[in-house]
């Protein structure tokens, strides 16, 4: 007998992996973020998970964006990576300048130089994304350094040196867990993050006073924010937020990173409380 061709097609699209989903418990903060994202003009991917718990919550968490200068953290990883395995030292000199304050420089500044001074001792862009691969991080690539991308001509919707949002908060969950490199190395990079000196008004802007590491990314058109957020008891929230088109990028990922932080409050300090309705994200 036959199978008509949209039974064949029925049982195929049910067959497919589903689609990452947030967590039961982040229900009511996924709809503030669709909410607040509905009224953007941009186009606005959010990812956040738990680093305790593991829930998660997303925003077209499985769409690529461009990484802009948020890679940079790939490259610090790589090169951390390399000193845990007495491969190199942060003492090192590289052209005249040692890795210690190229990394600095990388990480706090947000410096391009310094990055592609760290990225072609490295090898280039391919030894990163064959690391990353290595290491079974999927959804993020590396194709070019820095110069290379701001020399091309500007498309937001390139997949080369992209992200998913859910693919950066992985990557963050597993960098935070020591698995990518050793817990000594973690340290040292939160460190510098925690030093960011770039993006005040992205995810720290609705948040003072709470502890975030993180890394900025900015291409025109573009504005990106990724890593740490520490909840109210001490434990962190790994968080990735990307915003291209539009207007007023930096205000939007400041707005989200607020609701992102009250809703997983919510959940720490459930049942007690305070009701939904009264978050409005400002």
């Amino acid at each position: 007998m036959r199978v008509p061709a949209v039974i064949v097609a029925l049982f195929a699209f049910l067959a497919q992996p589903a689609a990452a989903a947030s967590s039961p418990s982040l229900v009511s903060l996924e709809q503030q973020l669709n909410s607040m994202v509905a009224g953007s003009s941009a186009d606005v991917g959010i990812a956040a998970l738990d680093l305790n718990t593991g829930e998660t919550v997303s925003i077209k968490g499985n769409t690529p964006f461009p990484m802009a200068s948020t890679v940079k953290v790939a490259v610090a990883a790589l090169y951390l990576s390399q000193v845990d395995h007495g491969r190199r030292s942060l003492d090192d000199t590289i052209k005249g300048q040692s890795a210690r304050s190229l990394m600095a420089r990388m990480l706090i500044h947000s410096d391009n130089r310094a990055t592609d001074v760290l990225i072609g001792d490295l090898g280039g862009p391919g030894t990163i994304h064959a690391w990353l691969q290595q290491n079974n991080v999927s959804g993020l690539r590396v194709d070019r350094n820095i110069a290379q991308l701001l020399a091309a001509k500007r498309d937001l919707w390139d997949h080369r040196d992209s992200s998913t949002p859910t693919a950066m908060v992985d990557f963050l969950k597993r960098i935070y867990r020591a698995e990518l490199i050793k817990p000594a190395s973690r340290d040292y990079l939160l460190d510098l993050m925690a030093q960011c000196q770039t993006g005040k008004n992205r995810m720290k802007a609705l948040l003072p006073g709470v502890p975030i590491e993180h890394k900025t990314g900015t291409l025109d058109g573009l504005t990106d924010d990724v890593g740490f957020i520490t909840m109210p008891d001490g434990h962190r929230v790994a968080v990735a937020i990307f915003a291209r088109g539009g207007r007023d990028r930096p205000r939007t990922i400041a707005q989200a990173a607020r609701v992102i932080y009250d809703g997983f409050t919510r959940v720490l300090t459930w049942p007690f409380s305070t009701p939904a309705s009264a978050y409005s994200g400002n």
